[in-house]
């Protein structure tokens, strides 16, 4: 996209220069110059188009990150220590979400995880945003810290309930093993037939 973008800047320059080596050789006049700016206005008029049909290209999600986005909880979320998030989905492209709050905005767009969580990006600026089942937390990669944790909605404020009157079993500890009944040595084992004693 970058090298499009840069053609295109390319082309408008050249243009440009045109018309300055064209003003600067001839005598300038309104109709010597109204034939090169109308040819320059075309040539921006043509970047411009080009750098929106990638940029429409680069839009596009893919089916799997437009179910991650059908599952996002939208709206004002409240966080620790009063702090709010507000996540908007944007409905001109669809996947796409503007993620603000006190001096952040993003633009973010799912990203396929391994985990099963939900996790949007802005690779731009380094930030995800994490939807687990209990809670939600915002996260800038580039500095290394959270800036917004323990954000919950209605839905994940009832899991997180959930979890803590029946706690899910610890990752670190070993699983209970089910103990099954061992018959007494002295009672008596029936026989199915054809077996022999």
């Amino acid at each position: 996209m970058l090298a499009a973008i840069g053609a295109c800047m390319a082309v408008s320059a050249l243009a440009f220069a045109h018309v300055e080596a064209h003003a600067e050789s001839k005598k300038v006049t309104s109709k010597t110059l109204k034939p090169l700016l109308q040819s320059r206005v075309e040539l921006k008029s043509q970047a411009n188009q080009m750098a929106s049909g990638i940029r429409a290209a680069q839009a596009a999600l893919s089916p799997d990150e437009l179910v991650i986005a059908q599952r996002v909880e939208v709206g004002r979320i409240p966080c620790e220590l009063g702090a709010f998030v507000t996540v908007e989905a944007d409905l001109h492209e669809p996947g796409y979400f503007d993620i603000s709050g006190k001096k952040f905005k993003f633009r973010m767009v799912p990203v396929v995880s391994s985990t099963g969580a939900i996790r949007l990006e802005d690779t731009t600026a380094g930030a995800v945003w994490l939807q687990l089942s209990n809670k939600s937390m915002l996260m800038n990669h580039k500095t290394g810290s959270r800036m917004a944790d323990v954000c919950m909605t209605p839905t994940q404020v009832v899991v997180a309930d959930a979890m803590l009157k029946n706690p899910p079993p610890s990752l670190l500890e070993p699983l209970p093993v089910a103990l099954s009944p061992v018959p007494h040595p002295t009672a008596q084992v029936p026989f199915a037939p054809g077996m022999v004693r």
